[in-house]
This record gives C-alpha cells, structure tokens and sequence, in this order.
C-alpha cells in the first residue's frame, strides 16, 4: 500500500481498481472493492464489504453501510437540485445490505432539512430511481425502474412502489403500502395501502404483504380493511380517526393507520378510489 492510499484511509484488505480515484481524506474499510472509473470524494466512508462496480460516483459527505453495493454509473451524493442550496456541508446516509443499480441518482440533503438524505438497509434501489434531497426511504423499501421521488418525500419500511411512478415532494408513504407502476402520487398513502392511478387513489390494501410479512389471518386483515374504509365514508378521513379509534380499541395495526391519518402533512390522504374487478379492500 503506498503512502497517499494509507493517506486517502484506505483499508490493506481493500481492493481499489487502479484506474479509480479515492481522494484523500475518504474512508475504506477492510473487505470494500473500487471498480475501474469509480471517483470517492474525500468526505465518504464506506464501511466494511461494500463494492462499488464500476464508474460510481460519490461525493459530498457519503456513508454506505456494511455490504452496500453501487452499480455502474449510479451517482449518490451529488448538490439536490435546489436553488436555495449554496453548497452546505450535507450527505447521504444509505444502511447496510442495500443495492443501488444502474444510473440511480441520490442526491445529498439540503439546508431545508435535517441536510441528509436517508435509505434504509436491504433496500432494491432498481435502475434510473431518482431520490431527491432530503428523502427519508426506510428498510426492505423497493424502488422499481424509473421511479422519480422528489424532495422530503418518505417512504416507510418494506413499501413497494412499482416502475415508472412519480411522489411529489414532502408527500409520505405509510409502511407496507404498494404504489401501482405508473402512478402520480400527490397525497399520503396510508399504511397498508395500495394505490394506483395518474392521481392516485386508493384500490385497497396490500393484502399479501400483510399476510406473508406480518402473519395476518384473513379475518384480521379484513378488520384493518374496514376500519380504513370507516375512515373513508364521507368527509375527509380525518374528521372520523377517533370514531373509529373507538370502533377498533387494542388493535395495532389499525392504530397505526389511525396514528399516520392524524399527522396529514400538507398534502392530506390519497382519496378513495371506485373499486373494479381487480382491486379488494378486505382481503
């Protein structure tokens, strides 16, 4: 290992392409490979086992969890796309185990937050996925092709937003919920839900999810359906949170959905859809 690696804090037991550049000052732990035509700032950590293929770029201030691994021409880091950013010290936080695949973007966090931008471990990050500034997607969350998230958006743990779909900024997906491919979604998604449509409404529930992952006996997810279609009948949802807070006492599961529907943000519940052939809401 010759001096300016050991200056740049690279690990002996890294591997790093020569045709790649690791600036002095980023931080390579023991077991990460460096592709041909990656570029790492100098304010990035990389924590044990992560492999960048080749012709990743990182920069700003980077961390990548133990086991991350970057496909090529992925970028992660880069200034967000906000005028009022002046070049702040913000960064990129992205957990163990996650794959970010081919020409996604992520990009830093700005001063209109927390300045970091935040993905989850064992997340699917697929190709050409946009994650704006600021994001917060938790774990197990799948990004399918061509997914444009804007800024603030977040996104709970083990959601599945199929290709192609739009979130607007500061708009927040409940956990487990399932936005069709396809779909502009311009208002909170509840937990559980499932939601389609160029405006999208909700379809029903992500009833396998809740199935395979959380162990719910057909009867208990059909509580959880008709305490959101409760929710739903007439008014906006969150005038009957606490009616039907009371209909369903000691259930955690509609509790969640009623905690989330309390908080409505500034964008308020995806409205409710007309169900066709293909959709359910009780399982």
């Amino acid at each position: 290992m010759d001096q300016a690696a050991l200056r740049a804090g690279i690990s002996p037991d890294a591997i790093v392409s020569p045709a790649a550049f690791v600036a002095p000052g980023a931080s390579i732990a023991a077991g990460c490979r460096i592709g041909p035509g990656c570029v790492v700032g100098p304010d990035c950590v990389l924590e044990e086992g992560v492999e960048l293929l080749a012709h990743v770029v990182l920069d700003g201030r980077v961390r990548l969890g133990a086991g991350v691994k970057v496909f090529p021409f992925a970028t992660i880091g880069l200034p967000p796309q906000d005028l009022k950013y002046k070049g702040q010290p913000t960064g990129v936080a992205i957990g163990a185990r996650t794959q970010v695949r081919e020409h996604a973007t992520i990009h830093r966090g700005s001063v209109g937050g927390d300045g970091w931008t935040r993905v989850g471990s064992d997340c699917l990050i697929m190709c050409v996925v946009h994650i704006g500034h600021d994001c917060r997607i938790g774990d197990g969350v799948i990004l399918v092709n061509n997914i444009m998230l804007a800024g603030h958006v977040e996104i709970g743990d083990f959601a599945f937003i199929q290709g192609g779909a739009a979130v607007q900024q500061f708009v927040r997906i409940g956990r487990m919920a399932l936005v069709a491919g396809m779909s502009g979604v311009e208002r909170n998604v509840l937990p559980f839900g499932r939601v389609k449509g160029y405006r999208a409404k909700l379809h029903g529930l992500n009833t396998i999810a809740m199935r395979r992952r959380l162990g719910l006996s057909k009867e208990q997810v059909m509580t959880v359906a008709r305490a959101v279609h409760d929710l739903y009948r007439g008014g906006r949802p969150e005038e009957h949170v606490a009616a039907v807070a009371a209909a369903h006492p000691g259930n955690p599961h509609v509790a969640e959905v009623l905690d989330f529907a309390r908080d409505r943000g500034r964008h308020g519940l995806c409205p409710f859809g007309r169900l066709g052939e293909d959709d359910e809401l009780d399982g």
